[in-house]
Order: structure tokens, then C-alpha cells, then sequence
């Protein structure tokens, strides 16, 4: 990571094959600022690219917030300057850290322990579960500042709750309960606040005890699915097949199968 631990805004704790990203400005309900946008950058591409890590959790610090999105004491002072650039960072933070959490080859849990709004939302969006505290809320705020949405949600949510229901929660933004959010679709599970941490972890771990291999091609199988049509999809799966039914870790299974044991996979 670019800033030294013990000063940067975002922690990466790790755990055996389990990562645990955390951005750490509970005083500021974890919003983005700067250094937090370059921490999260940085560590997301660490985890990434490390071949021991089979599962990664974003999570905020403290129980107020997952993440609220832009700091928009640091947004005030650059509308201040008529020489800055205000899109720049969406496409030099925004963006990459978007494609990192839908696109790296394992699993991305988000541990939704208090408000996400606007970017926040977006980011737990991005990953494949979303694992609330039942004191967590979801705002999708961008229209309650006068801007567009960035960060993926006019792509995920739209995947997550239709195109209808995005539109009314991008239009007209609201604070949603977690219960709510769960029977929109946009929560994977939700648990009492005592328990998230529990029940993360014990997600997590199946996780990394899996095959990460095929989890990888299931995600990128599903991202291919929303741009191409059934044949292209179909020739798509077929290739995911290919390269999983040469891993080991399809071997061990089959193997476990017929012997009746538990397999031991490798993630290779």
C-alpha cells in the first residue's frame, strides 16, 4: 500500500486466505477522501494480485457506516478552486476500484455494518454478497447533491433491482432500511448488528475453502452474460468449462465425491 500502515485511512487485515479491507475513518462515517481513495486503491490491487488471498471482505471501521461515500468537506474546498478538475476523480479512484471489486479472480464480500450512500452503495453493489448489520441503511445520494450517479450504480443497481425500481432510487433518493433493501434485492443476507462480524467470517471461510478457480469464472461468466447474447454466453461457458475441468481442484472434487469424503481444494 502507498501510505504506511499505521497512518493510512484503510487497514488490510489478513487472515489465512481470507483479506479484510477496512476503511478506517469511523469519525468521518468512512468517507472518501483523498488518501482513503489512493488507500483503497492500493490495497484492492494488493489483494487482487496476491495468489494466497481466495477471498476479500470491504468493510467500514466503527458501527455507524460502511462507507458514505465522497467527502464532501474535501469536494466544498475543490468547487472552491475554479482550476480543479471534479470528474478527475472518478475516473483515477472511482472507476478502477469498481473494476477491482467486480473483476478480481475471487469472491468480494461486503460486510455492510452501517450507512452506505452514493459511492459507499455502490462499492458493497460491486461485490458478489452483501452481508448487512440489521442496523445498516442504503442511500443512493447522488441526485440529493445534484449530481449523476458514478461508481458502477447505474449498472449494478439496474442488475440488482431492475431498471424501474434503480430509476425511482436514483431519482429520488432515500435512506432504506436494511430489511427493506433485503426484500428489494439489494442485500444478500442481513443479521443482528452483534453478529455480523461472526457471520462474515463464516462466510468468508467457506469461501476460501472453495474452489477459486470456478468461483472466478462464475463471476466473470455472469459479467459476460449482461453485455452478449444466449449463444455467446453459451460458447462463453463452455471455455469456463474448459479451464475448470483441467484445475485440480475439479479432480479432487470428483475424486471426494466418489470416495465420500470432503474434498480438499487448493484453489488451483
Amino acid at each position: 500500500m502507498s501510505e504506511n500502515a499505521a497512518t493510512s485511512p484503510v487497514r488490510l487485515d489478513r487472515a489465512g486466505a481470507v483479506a479484510t479491507v477496512v476503511l478506517d475513518r469511523p469519525e468521518a462515517m468512512n468517507a472518501l477522501d483523498t488518501a482513503t481513495k489512493d488507500g483503497l486503491l492500493d490495497a484492492l490491487r494488493e489483494v487482487a494480485e496476491d495468489g494466497t488471498v481466495r477471498v476479500v471482505v470491504l468493510t467500514g471501521a466503527g458501527d455507524r457506516a460502511f462507507c458514505v461515500g465522497q467527502d464532501l468537506r474535501e469536494h466544498a474546498a475543490g468547487l472552491a478552486d475554479p482550476d480543479a478538475d471534479l470528474g478527475s476523480t472518478v475516473r483515477e479512484h472511482y472507476n478502477p476500484i469498481v473494476e477491482l471489486l467486480s473483476t478480481m479472480p475471487k469472491p468480494v464480500v461486503a460486510a455492510v455494518n452501517g450507512v452506505a450512500a452514493g459511492a459507499g452503495a455502490a462499492f458493497a453493489f460491486a461485490c458478489d454478497l452483501r452481508i448487512a448489520a440489521d442496523t445498516a441503511a442504503v442511500n443512493l445520494a447522488f441526485a440529493g447533491v445534484a449530481l449523476s450517479c458514478d461508481s458502477g450504480a447505474s449498472w449494478t443497481l439496474p442488475r440488482l433491482v431492475g431498471a424501474g425500481r434503480a430509476l425511482d432510487l436514483l431519482l429520488r433518493p432515500r435512506t432504506i432500511s436494511a430489511a427493506e433493501a433485503l426484500d428489494l434485492g439489494i442485500l444478500t443476507e442481513v443479521v443482528p448488528a452483534p453478529e455480523l462480524s461472526d457471520r462474515v467470517a463464516q462466510v468468508a471461510a467457506e469461501l476460501a475453502a472453495g474452489p477459486t478457480l470456478a468461483y472466478a469464472s462464475i463471476r466473470a461468466a455472469v459479467r459476460f452474460s449482461a453485455t452478449h447474447g444466449l449463444g455467446e454466453s453459451l460458447e462463453n461457458e463452455a471455455r469456463g468449462m474448459d479451464r475448470t475441468g483441467a484445475s485440480a481442484d475439479h479432480r479432487e472434487a470428483v475424486a471426494a465425491f466418489l470416495e465420500k469424503r470432503r474434498p480438499e481444494l487448493t484453489g488451483r
